[in-house]
């Protein structure tokens, strides 16, 4: 079981490495749109709406998928006034806790409804309801349920983590680095 669950864990982290550092080179895209953007806007007087709308499509992307990235590396956002203090078997209660009773249940929840909302939106092929904006909505909103998935996968690998230091277990992760 100890052999399972250290494999389940490693393969989910190598996964959401693997896509955080994907997710990465999407920062690196927005910022050059958000520059082109700025550009366009303010020396030459334009703005076309299919840019501003590729804009908060690649936020989104950045938010949704790099957001199991940030919670493998402990970056997410939490209240550290009393966690920072905390030994490490107090910090796997946290870590076990919150997953199971909020976390968990907060991504299913997300998962089951965004999911009905992104096939509703991909059964109607939705667009844009801007002229020359962009054509498939739809592959945004599909976005929802697939990042909350990969946030959902990163939580049962902090369950896992958080079980093998409760029970004083060796947890070896296959990454070399943090």
């Amino acid at each position: 079981m100890q052999a399972l669950l250290l494999t389940v864990g490693n393969l989910i982290d190598r996964l959401n490495e693997w896509i955080g550092r994907l997710t990465a080179w999407l920062t690196a895209l927005l910022v050059v749109l958000v520059c082109y953007d700025v550009f366009t806007r303010y020396l030459l007087n334009e703005t076309r709406a299919w840019v501003m709308e590729l804009e908060w499509h690649l936020f989104a992307l950045v938010f949704l998928f790099g957001a199991a990235y940030a919670l493998k590396h402990d970056k997410h956002v939490r209240v550290d006034l009393f966690y920072a203090r905390f030994s490490e078997r107090e910090k796997a209660w946290v870590n076990l806790l919150g997953g199971l009773l909020f976390l968990v249940p907060w991504c299913l929840l997300i998962i089951y409804w965004s999911f009905d909302y992104a096939q509703l939106s991909f059964s109607v092929r939705e667009g844009s309801p801007d002229p020359g904006g962009l054509p498939a909505r739809y592959i945004i909103k599909s976005a929802v349920p697939i990042g909350m998935f990969l946030l959902l996968l990163q939580a049962i690998s902090m369950i896992i983590k958080s079980v093998f230091t409760l029970k004083n277990w060796e947890y070896s992760s296959i990454e070399t680095e943090d």
